[in-house]
Parts: C-alpha cells; structure tokens; sequence
C-alpha cells in the first residue's frame, strides 16, 4: 500500500460513521439503502461516506438495477492490517527493549545499595 493510499485509508477510517459501515460490511454485503438506515442523514449525505470508502479502495460497489450494492475490498483491509501488524511489532520490540533495561537498572540499584549496606557494617 503506497503511502498515499494508506493516508486516504486512514483518513476515511477516522469518521465514526465509516468505521461503523465497515464494521456491518464485515458480516457481508449490503445496500446502501440498507447501511444508511440507522443513520439520521439524507441519502445524498450517506453516499459521501460510501464514495469516501470506495475512493480509498476499502469498499467496493457495483449497481443492479436501482440497487447499489457494497461490499469490503479485502486486499485494501489486509494490506492496512499488515501495515498496522508492522508498527505494532516494532513498538513491542520496543517496549521489551525499555523493559529490559529498566530490569537492568533496577537490578544494579538493589546490587548497589547492598554492597553500601555491606559497607556500612
């Protein structure tokens, strides 16, 4: 995923109402009739969710009829899944890094203030 793409993905996915639309089209495909109806907004105004999904590429629709039709663009989803596990990973081996070398120091202060005690005695 270029980052452009991984921009305009993220940026979609920012809005509540898109993240709750690809929440639903997890469990498969719907109308837009259908995923604008728990939504209090005009039609015109939840198709400017939809086409925001579809431009980014993680929605895909097609058009039968008078029925528009969505569906999730898997590769777009596991491409910004794999980016996600990526940043992810690095911050683990990160945090286990600062974990470790705070065990460190801490190790070293108790060694420390038990050789003081031992010379104090």
């Amino acid at each position: 995923m270029t980052n452009y793409c991984l921009e305009q993905v993220l940026s979609a996915l920012a809005d509540p109402t898109r993240r709750d639309v690809v929440e639903r089209l997890s469990r498969g495909s719907a109308s837009v009739s259908e995923l604008a109806r728990p939504y209090q907004m005009a039609l015109p105004s939840f198709l400017q969710h939809v086409r925001a999904l579809e431009r980014c590429g993680v929605v895909r629709t097609r058009k039968e009829g008078r029925v528009r039709t969505c569906e999730l663009n898997s590769p777009a989803l596991k491409e910004l899944g794999g980016w996600l596990s990526d940043v992810c990973e690095a911050w683990e081996t990160r945090l286990t890094s600062l974990a470790r070398y705070a065990e460190e120091q801490h190790q070293a202060t108790k060694r420390h203030s038990a050789k003081e005690l031992e010379e104090e005695s």
